[in-house]
C-alpha cells in the first residue's frame, strides 16, 4: 500500500477549537514554566473572553515566541493559531500543531487550506489568532499586512482583536538566536468590532492594522531604558543586515563580534551597550539603531536599481525542499537537495545549479514574489514557488540585502505590497509600479 503523504495527510485534516485540557496544557507550560523567565507583562483593555462567539486575535510579530503572549493574554478563550505550512514538517511541531489544531499557511502564497481551516474554526464560535505581516521582524521594525488580510476579515464578518506585543524582538532577534531576558510586554484590545469590520473599507481597514502595528523596536528601548542580558554577544551577526559601510559605502565588510561592529575596510564602527545604544567610534559615521541602518540601505537600492536597467546581484548558494514523506529533524527547515546560483535582477529571482543530482533552474518574477521570508535567523531565506517551499542558504551573508533587493524590485515593477503611507518620501520623484505607470 502507498504510503500517504503530508500534503494529503494535512488537506484532510479537520479543524475546531483545541481541546480545553491541550490548551489549558499548552499554557500552562508555555506561559507559567517556560516563559516565567520572560517576565511578560499582560496588559488587557478588552477582554476576549467577554466575545461570546467567533473572533479573530492578530498580532504584529516581532519574534519566534510570540506565540506564548497570545495564548498567555487571551488565556481561558481557546484559539486556533495559523501557523507556516513548512512547520508542519519539523518533527518538533508536528504532534503539538495537530494537539492544538494549529492552521497551516503557506506564508505569502495563496492556499485554500487555511482559508477552510479557519472557516471550520469560526462555524463552530472559535477563535483565530495570527500574524497579519507573515513573518517576524527581521531587525526590530513591522512589516506591511500582507496583501488580502482585511479581505479577509470582510468575507467573515466578525471582531478583529489587536495583541500588540513590545520587547519581543529584542529578546530574540534574526541575527542571534540567544534569548536575551530584560522586559517584554503584551497589551489586548478590541480593533474591529463586526459592526466596523461591515462599515470600513478594505483599504481603511489595512490603513488602520499597519498603523496601530508601527514599531521600532531600538527607539521603544531607547525611551523604556531597559537593560538587556546580552551574554557579550549584542553586535554577532549584526552585518547579515546591518551589511554596508555608512562611512566607506562598501558592502559586506562589517563585522559584529562581541560588543563591537566594525568596517574592515575603514575601521568605522561602535560598540553597543546593554540598553541596545550605539557608542560611535572616534570619528566614525553610525546610524541611530540597525532599524535606521537597514533603512538607509533600503533608500540607497531603491536609488540604485532606478539608476541601472542592468542592475543585478547574485551569489552561490545550497537550495533545500520539504520532503512528503520524511519529517524535518535537528532544527532543520528542509532537506538540501541542490547547489547553484542564486540571483535578483529587474526581471525577478533566478536560480541556476542543481536538485536531487540533475540539472535544475528557477525564474519567478515579481508578480508573484514580493518580499521572502527569514524563518529561524539571517542565515538563509525561504519563498513559495508554485505552491512549493524553497529554502535559499547562500555562501556568504547576503540575505539582508536579497531581502531589501526583492522588496523593492517588486515596488519599482509592481507595487502591489506597498511600503507605509509613512515612507512615501523614500521614492519621492521616483517612479512606482505598474499602479502609478498606469495613472500617467
Amino acid at each position: 500500500m502507498a504510503k500517504t503523504t503530508i500534503a494529503k495527510k494535512l488537506a484532510k485534516r479537520k479543524y475546531r477549537p483545541a481541546p480545553r485540557i491541550i490548551s489549558s496544557l499548552y499554557k500552562f507550560i508555555m506561559v507559567n514554566l517556560v516563559g516565567r523567565k520572560y517576565k511578560p507583562n499582560f496588559h488587557i483593555i478588552d477582554n476576549v473572553n467577554d466575545c461570546d462567539g467567533p473572533c479573530f486575535v492578530i498580532f504584529n510579530h516581532l519574534s519566534r515566541i510570540d506565540h506564548m503572549y497570545v495564548c498567555g493574554i487571551t488565556y481561558p478563550r481557546i484559539t486556533n493559531m495559523m501557523a507556516g505550512y513548512s512547520e508542519f514538517y519539523r518533527k518538533k511541531f508536528s504532534t503539538i500543531f495537530a494537539l492544538n489544531k494549529v492552521i497551516p499557511k503557506k506564508n505569502y502564497s495563496p492556499d485554500r487550506i487555511s482559508i477552510s481551516g479557519v472557516s471550520q474554526v469560526l462555524k463552530k464560535g472559535g477563535c483565530v489568532t495570527f500574524a497579519p505581516e507573515g513573518l517576524a521582524s527581521d531587525y526590530g521594525g513591522n512589516k506591511p499586512i500582507v496583501p488580502g488580510t482585511s479581505k479577509m476579515f470582510k468575507h467573515f464578518k466578525v471582531p478583529v482583536y489587536l495583541c500588540y506585543l513590545e520587547g519581543q524582538y529584542l529578546q530574540n532577534t534574526k541575527v542571534c538566536l540567544d534569548e536575551r531576558l530584560g522586559e517584554t510586554h503584551a497589551t489586548l484590545s478590541l480593533l474591529f468590532s463586526k459592526e466596523d469590520v461591515e462599515r470600513l473599507s478594505v483599504e481603511e481597514m489595512d490603513d488602520i492594522i499597519n498603523e496601530k502595528f508601527k514599531r521600532n523596536e531600538y527607539e521603544w528601548n531607547k525611551e523604556k531604558k531597559i537593560k538587556w542580558k546580552t551574554y557579550g554577544r549584542i553586535c554577532h551577526r549584526l552585518e547579515d543586515f546591518c551589511y554596508k559601510c555608512p562611512k566607506c559605502g562598501k558592502e559586506f565588510t562589517m563585522k559584529g563580534e562581541g560588543d563591537k561592529i566594525t568596517c574592515s575596510n575603514c575601521g568605522n564602527g561602535a560598540t553597543m551597550d546593554d540598553y541596545y545604544q550605539f557608542h560611535p567610534f572616534e570619528g566614525a559615521v553610525i546610524p541611530e539603531s540597525p532599524y535606521d541602518w537597514v533603512e538607509n540601505q533600503r533608500m540607497d537600492i531603491i536609488k540604485e536599481i532606478r539608476e541601472n536597467p542592468d542592475y543585478y546581484f547574485e551569489d552561490e548558494c545550497q537550495i533545500g525542499n520539504l520532503d512528503e514523506y520524511k519529517l524535518i529533524g535537528k532544527n532543520k527547515t528542509s532537506f538540501i537537495v541542490g547547489e547553484g546560483k542564486i540571483r535578483v535582477d529587474h526581471k525577478g529571482m533566478h536560480y541556476v545549479g542543481t536538485r536531487k543530482g540533475e540539472p535544475y533552474e528557477f525564474h519567478v518574477d515579481y508578480k508573484n514574489l514580493y518580499t521572502l521570508i527569514t524563518e529561524v535567523d539571517s542565515s538563509y531565506f525561504n519563498f513559495y514557488l508554485n505552491g512549493e517551499y524553497f529554502d535559499v542558504f547562500p555562501k556568504h551573508q547576503t540575505v539582508g540585502k536579497f531581502c531589501l533587493l526583492v522588496e523593492e524590485m517588486h515596488r519599482y515593477h509592481v507595487n502591489h505590497y506597498k511600503n507605509f503611507k509613512w515612507k512615501e518620501y523614500m521614492y519621492e520623484g521616483l517612479e512606482l509600479g505598474i499602479d502609478l505607470k498606469e495613472k500617467n
